[in-house]
């Protein structure tokens, strides 16, 4: 079993390790994925600064560093590697080999095995105490313990210390303790038994059955005075003395408890297997109440969020890391490094006004919140972000109140959205931590105007817009975009840039289409933003041509075309293309000192443009007629409304014998 210890040996590593963090920057919790299909035990090598994680499944040991990146894997016969035990100098890991019936020893120092021993079947655990290494062995009615005699040359190995247990017990002791702790996996109740080894044979001390159903871990305190335990039932990690196995209190969690691991100092690790509340409760010694509680995310596919795996805890030396192994519902497993784990989550709430006006002071309140309150008088900074201060202002810092509330006036020089952010640095007793609240303040409104609103120009027409930007702060700056109608073109910044003295800011297009034209001002501290707006009209480009005609004549006030009447006059018309295009052909006649039109009809373009319509019937009727006939596009009616409405020249026509 795993021991989180702090010996003579690594006193100076961590020492120095714990300085040089004292001097770093804060670190944030982080996950990296674990090349494993299932966990055995964790165990901390705070000399090296190495995470050792055994996978009974793929028959191996995985090396992470601090920050949970692997580092290097231990396959060399390993397989069904389950429980890992360091020596008190962290120089050596004992890893309990169950397929093989042999404890592997592995010099951390280059994390490879120096020997091995040949122990009990299907060794589960290890243990170091009363100077010997201990083992869980046994099968299915084969449960017992014994030990590896690591003083002697021969290292001779001691079976049937107690064969009362129906399977290879769990193990664990204090460092350096003589009282060895072992329970029972798998059953429900869970037995529970404590040995005085100082002989160096197991001699019992106490054994119960009170300790719960599904034993998922077990870890003796730093003292050796309790062991606490983490069973599925009940819902929370018990603990128990280990004189004489008498409940010694409790450490209050959530339905099915897999796993403990206790700090050097005595702070409690606790976990569960729970897919929908906190899945690790860190518990300062003595207390009741957890400091902390980490809830992992969800990564898998399932609606439930990963889970913590049994025995999946481990501390660094000083306490500054938390190790936690979880996996998904994908069967992905991740080594999780928590980081501050038993400083005290700060919380701080902000509550600013939802609109002031700029320059007139305003209230900010507040509340600075932790599961271990924060003392009257605590500092906290305050920052004031706006458009003036994108970066962020300080402003005075404010103390809190014995309850914790905190208050303070501000009058912002600027407007727009300005967040007020007030932040704890944290200290010995707990985490860093902010909150912010935000303010709408007041600005002027700027006066903003595009010309030509509602004019109408000819096709390819050259036309300047010009922009008016009225009194402003500091931005002097407006964009110009034209957006041409039809979905085929898309609105396009045509200009950006300071309008002139005058405020003005113009920009020449060539129409093509209709087109609405919008100048854009983004505001600044003291002016919103604004727009305004411009659509224009653009006709098509249009003509019209009559053929078949014998001769052309200016008479009756017009150039008339005179066909013979066994001709058909061809009528073509041009005009700028758009797909679906349709023109409108009207034909009117002249009676009596007035022009009388027939029904129109509405003729498809070509894709170049083009249509050619014939004027049939018996135009032997029409001789000594007057006609007339012209081309238009008519905006919607002609298949789209992408230009404005244009009516060709007419043209006049006559028949003669």
């Amino acid at each position: 079993m795993r021991k989180r210890t702090l010996t003579a040996t690594t006193a100076l590593a961590v020492l120095f390790s714990s300085a040089a963090l004292a001097a770093a920057p804060a670190f944030a919790d982080t996950t990296r994925p674990l090349p494993v299909r299932q966990t055995g035990d964790i165990v901390v090598d705070g000399a090296h600064q190495q995470v050792f994680i055994s996978d009974p499944l793929n028959g191996k040991i995985v090396v992470t560093d601090w920050s949970g990146n692997v580092v290097k894997q231990l396959t060399t016969n390993l397989s069904g590697v389950s429980g890992l035990e360091l020596s008190p100098d962290s120089g050596t890991l004992y890893a309990a080999v169950q397929d093989l019936d042999a404890i592997a020893v592995i010099d951390t120092a280059t994390d490879t095995e120096t020997t091995r021993y040949t122990v009990g079947d299907k060794p589960l655990s290890v243990a170091l105490a009363g100077g010997k290494l201990w083992f869980g062995y046994g099968g299915a009615a084969e449960g017992d313990i014994g030990n590896v005699d690591l003083t002697s040359e021969q290292h001779e190995v001691t079976l049937g210390q107690d064969g009362d247990w129906y399977a290879a017990p769990l193990l664990d002791a204090a460092p350096g303790s003589d009282v060895l702790v072992a329970g029972a996996i798998g059953q429900s109740p869970v037995e529970l038994a404590s040995y005085d080894v100082s002989s160096g044979s197991a001699t019992k001390l106490a054994s119960t059955r009170e300790a719960g159903s599904n034993l998922g871990d077990l870890q003796v305190t730093p003292d050796g005075k309790d062991v606490v335990v983490a069973s599925g039932a009940p819902y929370y990690q018990q603990v128990f003395r280990t004189s004489d196995l008498n409940e010694d209190g409790k450490y209050v969690t959530d339905a099915y408890p897999n796993s403990v691991a206790i700090a050097p100092d005595g702070t409690v690790a606790a976990g569960i297997d729970g897919s929908y509340e906190p899945d690790v409760y860190v518990f300062r010694p003595g207390s009741g109440e957890a400091v902390r509680t980490y809830d992992f995310p969800n990564t898998g596919h399932t609606s439930g969020s990963d889970l913590l795996a049994d025995s999946g805890l481990a501390w660094t030396p000083d306490g500054s890391r938390l190790f936690a192994v979880s996996y998904n519902s994908d069967g992905v497993y991740s080594l999780r490094v928590l980081t501050a784990p038993t400083k005290a989550v700060t919380t701080i709430t902000v509550n600013a006004p939802a609109t002031a006006t700029r320059t007139k002071a305003l209230t900010v309140k507040g509340t600075a919140a932790s599961k271990v309150a924060l003392p009257a008088g605590t500092r906290l900074s305050v920052t004031r972000t706006d458009l003036e201060s994108p970066k962020g202002k300080s402003l005075a810092s404010v103390t809190t109140k014995a309850d914790g509330t905190f208050s303070f006036t501000d009058a912002p020089p600027a407007g727009g959205k300005v967040k007020y952010t007030v932040a704890f640095a944290g200290d010995a007793d707990h985490a860093a931590g902010s909150g912010s609240d935000s303010v709408d303040v007041s600005r002027a409104k700027p006066t903003l105007t595009v010309n030509n609103d509602g004019k109408v120009y000819s096709y390819g027409k050259d036309v300047r817009f010009t922009a008016h930007l009225g009194k402003t702060y500091k931005n002097r700056t407006v964009e110009i975009w034209a957006d041409p109608f039809g979905s085929d073109k898309p609105n396009k910044l045509v200009k950006s840039g300071k309008v002139n003295s005058d405020g003005n800011l113009s920009v020449i297009l060539d129409l093509k289409r209709d087109t609405k034209v919008t100048a854009k001002f983004a505001g600044d501290s003291r002016y919103k933003s604004a727009s305004a707006s411009s659509t224009v009209g653009a006709k098509v480009s249009l003509s019209t041509s009559v053929g078949n005609h014998y001769k052309s004549k200016y008479t009756w006030g017009h150039t008339y075309y005179f066909f013979h009447k066994t001709k058909n006059p061809l009528v073509t018309t041009k005009m700028s293309y758009y797909p679906g295009r349709k023109h409108k052909l009207e034909f009117e006649v002249y009676y009596q000192g007035r022009w009388y039109p027939s029904d129109p009809a509405y003729f498809k373009l070509g894709p170049d443009g083009v249509s050619r319509v014939q004027i049939t019937g018996n135009h032997a009727e029409d001789v000594g007629w007057r006609f007339r006939i012209r081309s238009s596009y008519i905006n919607a009616s002609s298949g789209d409304s992408v230009n404005s409405t244009t009516h060709g020249p007419w043209k006049y026509l006559t028949f003669t014998r």
